[in-house]
This record gives structure tokens, sequence and C-alpha cells, in this order.
């Protein structure tokens, strides 16, 4: 044991001089971390302590196993030395992590203390908007008193010199009288002054009577029809003051209706500001919570085939799950090589009719160009056709009439398998998609008219047959061309055609590269954009669908509201393209809709997800614009 002592010391010694730390700087965030971390670092070591000390007992003792219990005891300390260096270089990364996640907490703080202070800002404009909108209602219930207090001023005017007036006929009917008595005593008394007859007066004066008589009850007829009449001068001066105030009432409606809509609308921007914020917070979470460093895809070019220059034609305008598919399909391609027979499905009913085989099929490896070009002769002939079939008894029939009836199988199982690979192959992917009933044909068939429709339209427009157009009568033609596409898609379209903000409408495109494709089938960046546009609006044509229906995707849906709910968001549908809609969603014949006015028995409800999955897979789009509904 006395022998042991100075080799034990020495071992310790040259274990602390292992242990000693580097220079490494350690956040202050992290100190009693660390410190916590190397107290358990000793207490593990102390514990080693005792074996350490029995296995050089047993080197020192066994003679014969000496070297090699000492190469075990080297390459164990040099194992834990390594593991060491490992430990200290990982704990810097502890400093790195706090710092960034201080770092995401400040910015989520500033982005909330931003959103505060938007909202609070928001908040004081609708106060002051509310005041005002009270202000405006003040004003109008004075306007609405002084004119009732007008009104009330003018009846009593109106009755006052009413009364004067029917006070000052009967005071001069009264003086007239009379006048009249006194001139009848005068000639009574005085009958001689006149030298006339008695009797001739007093006749003269009786019919003078009955004509005053008359003309006393003309007056009081007169003062009957005509005595709530009032002059026309007054009448057309209260005329131009109710006028005058009527259109201030008008204008301080329409002052207070548009103060209104902006105060809606400015809920309405708040609440999207709201919306707006909840998702970007959420989009934040989930950035914080799924992402992963972004992978090195230089390390692809010396494991595909063709090297450095094939993986950028291949990665170029790739995000990283389409990177994943190439290099996927890469590596399915070279296994596909490799292998040299397929084995049969079988007959199951779940097996498709044209790979229905019990046996070995043979590879015929052929090149992806082969593929694609076999394909393109099949939609050739698809399309030709007069009595169309089922589209996988056609395929199959087009292989044995291509290849032979005994290599048709064989041409079948590897079509399929490099159909089902190549996803980010248009012409498989598609090809693919149909066969498997995913798709109908007649989306294929109809995305090639309209592309050969647009190219006509170019051709048209280009007068000097060059092939070039201008920049301005290429966004002409899209425009006539998609007359229901925004502002947006059309200047995507004519990005990825090769349109920058910067370049002048007099530049010049050679319109017929935009619709070349490559040996494998794979086409220009416009094509594949007009593609993409195609189902991204039919997407937000289904989406519009279900929002018009107001239903869940596991509610029922009968066939007279899904006719409703088209027409309402699309009201330019004819009855052919409707009823094909229709057919295609309740998945019977187009002869046995029912006509207005009837109701199918069966078959005429339908869950809502299956209807949407079904038109989904069919050619659906916008036949013309929605109506706008009045504004409320």
């Amino acid at each position: 044991m006395a022998s042991l002592k100075p080799q034990h010391l020495s071992f310790t010694t040259t274990s602390r001089t292992h242990l000693r730390p580097l220079g490494v700087t350690i956040d202050d965030s992290l100190l009693t971390e660390t410190k916590s971390t190397q107290k358990r670092k000793l207490s593990q070591k102390r514990k080693t302590l005792p074996y350490r000390e029995i296995f050089e007992f047993f080197i020192e003792d066994f003679k014969t196993y000496k070297p090699l219990l000492s190469s075990i005891k080297n390459a164990y300390e040099v194992m834990l030395a390594h593991q060491r260096e490992k430990i200290r270089a990982l704990e810097p990364l502890k400093a790195k992590l706090v710092t960034v996640n201080e770092d995401c907490n400040e910015r989520i703080l500033a982005m909330r203390a931003e959103e505060r202070y938007e909202i609070s800002m928001l908040k004081k404009e609708k106060m002051n908007l509310l005041k005002l909108i009270d202000k405006k209602n003040e004003e109008k219930i004075s306007l609405q008193s002084e004119v009732t207090k007008l009104r009330k001023n003018l009846a009593e005017e109106y009755l006052h010199y009413l009364s004067e007036r029917d006070a000052r006929k009967i005071l001069i009917a009264d003086l007239n009288e009379l006048r009249y008595q006194r001139e009848d005593m005068s000639l009574a008394q005085y009958p001689g002054i006149w030298g006339e007859d008695p009797v001739k007066l007093t006749v003269a004066l009786k019919m003078a009577r009955q004509d005053l008589t008359r003309m006393q009850m003309e007056l009081n007829t007169m003062k009957a029809n005509f005595g709530d009449v009032v002059p026309r001068r007054d009448f057309e001066m209260q005329e131009k003051t109710n006028k005058d105030l009527q259109e201030q009432l008008d204008s301080l409606k329409d002052d207070y209706e548009e103060v209104r809509k902006e105060h809606e609308m400015l809920l309405q921007l708040h609440m999207s500001t709201l919306r707006e914020r909840d998702q970007f917070y959420a989009e934040l979470q989930e950035i914080q919570r799924t992402s992963t460093p972004r992978p090195d895809w230089s390390k692809c070019e010396d494991v595909v085939a063709g090297g450095q220059d094939r993986w950028h034609v291949l990665a170029e305008g790739k995000n990283s799950d389409q990177l994943v598919d190439v290099l996927l399909e890469e590596i399915g391609e070279g296994l596909l090589r490799e292998k040299d027979f397929f084995p049969g499905l079988g007959y199951g009913e779940s097996i498709p009719a044209f790979l229905q085989f019990d046996g070995i099929v043979e590879n015929k490896k052929p090149t992806k160009k082969d593929v694609v070009n076999i394909l393109k002769d099949a939609w050739k002939e698809r399309i030709a056709e007069e009595q169309k079939e089922k589209f996988s008894d056609f395929f199959f029939n087009f292989l044995e009439r291509r290849f032979g009836p005994s290599d048709a199988m064989a041409w079948a199982y590897t079509i399929f398998e490099y159909i089902k690979l190549f996803h980010s192959n248009e012409v498989m992917s598609q090809f693919y998609a149909v066969l498997m009933g995913k798709r109908k044909e007649s989306v294929y068939i109809k995305q090639k008219e309209t592309i050969a429709q647009l190219l006509k339209e170019m051709t048209h427009a280009d007068s000097q047959n060059e092939g070039l157009l201008t920049m301005e009568q290429l966004s002409t033609v899209l425009r006539s061309t998609f007359p229901f596409k925004k502002d947006e898609k059309i200047q995507e379209l004519m990005e990825a055609g090769g349109w920058h903000p910067s370049s002048s409408n007099a530049d010049l495109v050679n319109y017929r590269l935009l619709f070349m494709e490559d040996e494998e089938g794979q086409s220009v960046p416009f094509l594949q954009k007009l593609w993409e546009q195609y189902l991204n609006e039919k997407d937000e044509y289904l989406y519009e669908l279900k929002q018009e229906l107001g239903l869940e995707l596991h509610d029922k849906v009968t066939l007279p509201k899904l006719h409703e709910a088209l027409m309402t968001i699309d009201p330019s549908l004819d009855k052919q393209t409707l009823n094909g809609y229709l057919s295609q969603a309740f998945q019977f014949p187009v002869t046995e809709l029912p006509e207005e006015g009837e109701e199918k028995e069966e078959g005429t409800v339908i869950q809502l997800q299956t209807a949407l999955e079904q038109l989904q897979m069919s050619d659906v789009r916008r036949m013309g614009p929605r109506e706008q509904e009045p504004a409320t």
C-alpha cells in the first residue's frame, strides 16, 4: 500500500491537470449552474477514485496482463479526456442560448409595447370620433328645436294678422252702416233738398241695401274659402327659410353618415390589426418551437450524379422541402436502376387493373426522358380518341398497342414506379394523379387548352411575327386572356416571364420561350406559375363556397343549397357548367339531376367534405365576378 501511494498521487495530479478549465467566457446567468456542475463532476470523480486504485492494483499484481490492462486504462483515460474536452466545448453554447433567448424576449416585449401604443392611439381616435358624433347630434337637436320654435311663432303671427284683418273689415262695415243711417235720417228731415221723389229714393235705397247684402255674402264666402291663405310673399319667405334649414339638415346627415362609416372602418381595421397581431405571435411561437438549423445542401453536390453543376440545376429556385423531394428522387432513381425485377402485386380489389399480376415483372430501366415521351404520346392518343374508356384501362391498352401484350405489364410496372417517385416532374406527377383517380383528366386537358389559347393570343399580338412582345403588350394579352385575375397575379406572371419592376414597358420579351419544356418535361417558370395560380384560385373558390354555405366539413349539404351557394359566389355560371359541378359533387350523371322545382329522392344529401374533395379533383374555376352586396 505504501508503494502504491506515489502512483496514486501522480495519477490524481495528472487527472486534475486534464480537468483544468479552458479560458472560456461564461455568462453571469450561468455562473451558479456552472458551479453546481463542477461540484457534481468533483463528486463523480471522487466516486471513481476507489475503482481507479483497484485497477492499478490489478495492473501491478498481474504482471502477465500488465501491458493489456495498461492499454485498457490508457484508452479509458484518453476517452474520458476527450469527453471532458467535448463538455468544455459545449459549455459556451449555453451562454449563447441564453443570449439568443434574451434577444427574442426583448423583441417580443418591443412588439407588445408597439402594439399597445397603436391600440392606445386607435382608442384615442375612437373617443375623438365619438365626441364629434355627439357634437353633431347636439347641433342637429338644436336646429330641430329652432325649426319647431319658428313654426310656432309663424302660426301665432298668422293668427294675429288674421284676427286683425277680420276686426278691420268688421269696423269698416260698421262705419258704412252708420254713414248710411245718417244719410237716411238727413233725407227724412230735409226731403226738399235733393228735389227728388221720396218714393224713388226709397226704392234706390232698398236696391242699394240688397246689393250691399249680396256683396256682404260674397265677402263672407271669400273669407270662408280663403281665410287660411297667407300672402304669397310671406309664403315664399317661409319656404326659402325651410329650404335652407332642410339643406343644413341634409348636410349634417351626410357628415354624420361619413363619420359613422369612418368609425366602422376604423373598428374593422382595429380588429384586423388584432387578428394579424395574434397570427404573427402564433407564428413566432411556432417558429421558436420548431426552428431547426438550416441544412448545408452543398454537401449533396458530391453525392448526386452529375456533380456540382447538375445539383445547381436541380436546386435552383427550390425551398428546403422541395430539395428534400429532389434528393429523395435522386436516391430513388438510383435504387430503381439497381432493381432488375418488380414483385407482382396480385389480384386484390385495391390493386389497379393495369397492375394486377402475380409473379416477377421485368424492370425495363428507361430514362426519365423516355418515360416523359411515353406519357406525352399517351396524352395525345387519349385526347384524339372518340370513344373514351376508363383512363386506367386506356393506359394499359395503350401500352399493349405500343410494346405488345408480352411487355405491356412490365412497362406498366416500370412507368408506375417512375411516376410514383418523381413528384417534382410536372408530366409524371399530373399523369400519376389522373391515373390513380386523384384528379380528373379534364383538368390536364383544360390547362393545355388554356396554354394553347394564350400562345395564340400572343402570336396574334405579334404583328411582325418576330417572336417578340413588349412588356405592355404582354400585360394586355394576359389581362384579356385572364380577365378575372387580380393585378398582383398578372404581375407575378410577368415577373415569371422576365419582367422586373425596374424594367421599362418598351423592353422586349421572347414570348415563345415562355412555353418551352426541357427534354425531361420540366416547363419554364412562367408555366409553373400559371399552374400554381390555377391551383390557388381553385382553393380560394372552394373556400369561398364553404364560407357561403356556413357549414362545417362534417355537416351534410343538400343539392338545392349547394346550387344556391354556387350561384351566389359565381352568378355568371351557365346551366351546363353548374350542372357539371353538381354532378361531380354528388357523383351521379348530369341527366339524373332534378329540374328546377323538382327534388331527387336519393343522393341529394352528402357530407360537405366529400363534396369539396370531389370538386377539388375536377376542373373548377370562376366564370365571372361576384356581385357586390349593397352597403348597409
